[in-house]
């Protein structure tokens, strides 16, 4: 099993699970538990699967949820993660604008229900990219 924020270097990679609807959001082998946590507080499912070597965790956006929808709770984790100082990739057909801009001015209004982590448990802040699966390598 893969996990694809440990093959790009970022804290989450947000993509849709090749040939079905899900929407994944991984985030490195060995994440912090701050991460983790601020995912499940902005509605990702957390998911985990034990084997016989590494225990994976990995969150999903609802499955019940409409495609719209889906798009709208990974876009609306976005400036909460970004604003923890994690690095997020998500591709472009997955972005809402809408979305973003809301989830940005329910931050600033103090209406968001996941507050960033402690100054003293973030990483050091880099700069979020959005990027098209056909840049991946």
């Amino acid at each position: 099993m893969g996990n694809r924020a440990d093959a790009e270097g970022s804290d989450v990679e947000i993509y849709r699970n090749p040939l079905t609807d899900t929407i994944h959001a991984d985030t490195p082998t060995g994440a912090p538990k701050q991460l983790l946590a601020l995912l499940d507080a902005l509605g990702l499912e957390r998911k985990t699967e034990v084997t016989a070597g590494p225990v994976y965790v990995w969150h999903e956006v609802p499955s019940h949820l409409s495609e719209q929808e889906k798009k709208k709770v990974a876009t609306r984790a976005l400036p909460s993660l970004l604003l923890a100082g994690y690095v997020v990739n998500i591709p472009d057909d997955l972005f809402d604008t809408v979305a973003y801009q809301e989830a940005v001015a329910d931050i600033r209004n103090h209406r968001h229900p996941a507050a960033a982590p402690p100054a003293g448990t973030r990483p050091a802040p880099k700069a979020p990219s959005r990027t098209a699966p056909a840049a991946r390598r």
